[in-house]
């Protein structure tokens, strides 16, 4: 997602921080979809059967996107930068699938996704009353312990077969809520079809949470298992037509992390203390990246999903921050929770949960710098990080685990640990390093963290030795300390295990004053507010976004800007008029070549009121006939602030349509056997 062009004035945040929620506000569970309340705005809702036959389409990637099935044959619909990863992991120098696109004649060619999963929920069912009871009147740590001991075995009783499902406890409202998500899972994952990057990235970061837009930020994947493409009972029919302006639209996916719920304490932490570091810190790392990537062609490959990670992530924190320093803004947010208190506070079975959270959160002030910082950046280091807190957790009983070890979740922790996929040294001794030299700026060269992470070694010397001298990189390297559990961790003599095994005391040190000062108390208090927005609103207030499954709906409509109206569907001929020649507004060659085949009148991207958030990529775009039009990839400026509120007026999803994707399949990046399947022929 590229770069926040319009800034984010008082007029523009004044969100409709909805005390309960408005039309087309909302990322709403599938077993609270508000029915009446669509019904009421559209005269029309889905009934339980649409919902039904949709949710069982819905795909989730465990790299943090959302999908779709669209075909029998297990076709899933995403993002390109959705798949932007694979298809660099699949690249060398000698074939870059990033610059000439991805387009396999058969499907015995289709490339297989390092780390990739995709899920599908099959049912979801309220677990509340019993995470609760095991929770009872616990605080602190303790409190957190029972809490995961719980989901751990909860998860676990839900899903005995670990190679075909997976099982996880959602917490919504805070804690308010707990929910048993249960989901198919498919490890096998492929690339079936990918267009040039610069067609999906057309604009570059100039564009990013813009529009009008003119970008391909589309591809395919497909779900395999035991060698052969999976058959699936529910997928979306493809319907590659004209959206239609003021027809109703609907996003199924996973929203990621949404900040709608959160207190004037927790909004002030935000502001004051982890949004500045968060800019201030990814700024200097994208200017490290930058420098590297322009030593070398190779390393400017090798590079480019990072940096494209981190101009996005830049591009949210600080539309983030521009937003939480508006005093407008600000007292928007003031209002509602002011409403809440004056209907709620001191009332039996609520107390005052604001307070809860406020010393919760001065806590955490006190320990955020350490926590945050002792474990350093890198793919590698996450590896020994895994390594040697897999081997000591896998020793214990399910309940007492860490997250991410439980028996729920080892199979996701260990194909991420040993899928084989590409590890550049030069970009891990960056991030290494960079995150080493942060991490003494902020705590200080004389503190006890500093000294523990450096010793007498400068972050960059340190770097170079640990990555140059690790084994890591070797995913047999990995299974055989996977394996070897204690015994083999204990005797490694890999320096990157050795470094580990020495943060790994004071990491469990600190998460356990984490539980004690801050997650523990937010858990509690958290249970307390949600009972004070229920109590005073009802039923019609939904969950944060949890990287949860959603729907949320909305129609397409454009909106007002600086007094002008912006159209909501943009044209394939929009981007030749658009195209100036250099970058980013350099037409990929695959439109150059194809330019007097493709129909210039054919839609390309539209907006829709749409609900989402970070996550919602590549979620499908629905009609009321239950067909897909296109996939989301993007928010206008607008939505960035939908991290803390919606705006109906101009609060917009931006879609890639299923027309423009059709264009690039069949003259464009002609694929003509997903044609074919994609016509269910």
């Amino acid at each position: 997602m590229p770069i926040c062009r319009f800034p984010l004035t008082a007029a523009a945040l004044a969100l409709s921080f909805a005390s309960a929620a408005q039309a087309d506000e909302g990322m709403w569970t599938f077993d609270a979809f508000p029915a009446a309340q669509m019904r009421k705005d559209y005269g029309w809702a889905p009934d339980t059967t649409w919902l039904d036959r949709t949710r069982a389409a819905a795909v989730r990637l465990t790299g943090g996107c959302s999908a779709s099935f669209v075909s029998p044959q297990g076709l899933i619909l995403t993002n390109h930068h959705c798949v932007v990863e694979c298809a660099q992991d699949n690249s060398t120098d000698q074939k870059d699938y990033l610059k000439d696109g991805f387009v396999p004649a058969r499907r015995e060619e289709e490339l297989k996704c390092p780390g990739q999963q995709a899920e599908v929920v099959t049912a979801i069912s309220d677990v509340t009353g019993r995470v609760k009871a095991a929770i009872g009147a616990l605080s602190g740590e303790a409190l957190v312990k029972a809490r995961n001991g719980v989901i751990a075995q909860i998860e676990q009783e839900g899903c005995t077969d670990a190679k075909t499902t997976q099982c996880e406890v959602v917490t919504l409202f805070g804690g308010g809520q707990y929910k048993l998500y249960t989901f198919r899972k498919y490890s096998d994952v492929r690339l079936a079809w990918a267009p040039q990057f610069q067609a999906a990235f057309f604009g570059g970061d100039p564009d990013n949470f813009n529009y009008p837009r003119y970008a391909l930020d589309a591809a395919f994947l497909r779900a395999y298992e035991n060698g052969k493409p999976v058959k699936v009972a529910s997928f979306l029919k493809w319907n590659p037509r004209a959206p239609q302006v003021g027809e109703a639209t609907f996003v199924v996916g996973n929203p990621g992390s949404t900040q709608r719920l959160f207190t004037s304490d927790q909004i002030a932490f935000q502001r004051e203390v982890s949004l500045p570091i968060t800019i201030t810190t990814l700024s200097e790392l994208r200017g490290r990246m930058i420098s590297a990537m322009d030593e070398s062609a190779q390393q400017k490959r090798e590079g480019a999903d990072g940096l494209f990670g981190i101009e996005n992530s830049l591009k949210v924190y600080i539309g983030r921050q521009k937003a939480l320093n508006d005093p407008d803004f600000i007292k928007s947010l003031a209002d509602v929770e002011a409403d809440i208190k004056a209907k709620t506070l001191g009332k039996q079975g609520v107390g005052d949960p604001w307070s809860d959270v406020g010393r919760a959160v001065k806590a955490y002030r006190d320990i955020y710098l350490p926590w945050r910082y002792i474990t350093p950046s890198g793919t590698l280091m996450g590896y020994a990080k895994t390594l040697v807190q897999g081997a000591a957790e896998r020793e214990k009983p399910d309940g007492e685990r860490l997250p991410g070890f439980s028996q729920s979740n080892l199979a996701l922790t260990e194909k991420t640990l040993l899928d084989a996929a590409p590890v550049y040294p030069w970009l891990e001794q960056i991030e290494l390093a960079w995150s080493l030299s942060k991490a003494r700026e902020y705590l200080g060269a004389d503190d006890p963290d500093t000294k523990l992470m450096l010793g007498k070694e400068a972050p960059e010397a340190l770097a170079e030795r640990l990555v140059g001298g690790t084994t890591l990189a070797d995913p047999v390297a990995r299974k055989a300390l996977w394996d070897g559990g204690s015994t083999a961790i204990a005797a490694s003599t890999d320096p990157l295990i050795i470094y580990a095994r020495g943060l790994d005391a004071r990491e469990r040190a600190l998460k356990k004053l984490v539980d004690e000062r801050y997650a523990g108390p937010l858990a509690a208090a958290g249970a307390k507010l949600a009972d004070a927005r229920f109590a005073a609103y009802g039923d019609k207030v939904y969950p944060d976004a949890t990287f949860s499954l959603r729907i949320s709906y909305g129609t397409v409509q454009g909106w007002t800007e600086r007094g002008q109206q912006v159209e909501p569907v943009t044209t394939m001929g929009g981007a030749f008029d658009r195209a100036t020649g250099a970058a980013p507004y350099d037409l990929a060659s695959g439109f150059v070549a194809s330019a007097v085949k493709i129909d210039k009148a054919a839609p390309f991207d539209f907006v829709t009121t749409n609900d989402i958030i970070g996550g919602n990529s590549g979620s499908p775009v629905i009609d009321r006939a239950g067909s897909v039009i296109g996939a989301a990839f993007d928010g206008n400026i607008h939505s960035i602030g939908g991290n803390y509120g919606y705006q109906a007026d101009v609060n917009r999803t931006v879609v890639v349509s299923a027309a423009a994707i059709q264009q690039a399949l069949e003259v464009i990046y002609p694929a003509p056997g997903l044609v074919k399947e994609l016509k269910g022929k």
